[in-house]
């Protein structure tokens, strides 16, 4: 029971890592603090899913470099692939494209992506992990278990509010009856006019688009 405590101690501990990732890719490419990610928190979930995942099955592998390079871009490319295709699916919006990059599978996921995850995966099993692991088993039981119960609940009600805020986007849409394009700025604009978590969300998925069919379906059904 113990080791599940550290187990999604660690999820929150990448999912924060990725969140910084994300900003400071942001710093960079478009010189701006952006709160990147789905939940309102500075969390970014797939990160804390992609390092556990990492964790859990390949730590057998530290020794094997390029075997452990490999597999990590697998369940990466996989994961990441993935939530894409379950985000469209449930929001009818593609929340980011990779079309535009070189030797991509849908725009969903890219080499270059899936390169940087395959060394991040190196990095964590080799030496992020093992500092981490020794750092968290050194704390106590009891207050461990606390600060992770408090996240956990944080974590649910932030994932619950989110969530409902993205529902938005759908009731922005079905008011919209243009070309794709002008629908994806209309929807934009009308999202930025609503509550500040609503304008976060539209910040952080700046190259947001709208699946063009659901419109198809919403016709149909009329």
């Amino acid at each position: 029971m113990y080791k599940t405590f550290i187990y999604i101690a660690l999820f929150f501990i990448f999912a924060f890592i990725g969140w910084i990732v994300e900003v400071i890719n942001s710093l960079i490419v478009d010189k701006k603090f952006v709160n990147r990610g789905f939940l309102i928190g500075p969390v970014v979930p797939i990160y804390g899913f992609g390092g556990l995942a990492m964790t859990l099955f390949l730590s057998i592998y530290q020794d094997e470099v390029i075997t452990l390079f490999c597999m990590a871009v697998i369940i990466c490319g996989i994961l990441e692939y993935l939530t894409s295709y379950i985000m469209e699916k449930i929001f009818n919006t593609r929340w980011w494209d990779y079309s535009n990059k070189k030797f991509n599978i849908e725009g969903r996921v890219c080499l270059q992506n899936l390169a940087l995850f395959g060394i991040g995966g190196l990095l964590l099993i080799r030496y992020i992990n093992p500092f981490l692991i020794d750092i968290l088993e050194k704390i106590n039981p009891v207050l461990l278990k606390v600060v992770v119960s408090i996240l956990f609940v944080i974590f649910l009600t932030d994932l619950s509010l989110s969530t409902k805020i993205i529902y938005n986007i759908k009731d922005a849409t079905l008011s919209i009856k243009d070309s794709t394009e002008e629908i994806n700025a209309k929807v934009k604009e009308a999202l930025i006019n609503k509550s500040v978590f609503t304008r976060r969300v539209a910040h952080a998925f700046p190259d947001f688009k709208i699946n063009k069919s659901f419109f198809k379906r919403v016709d149909k059904k009329k």
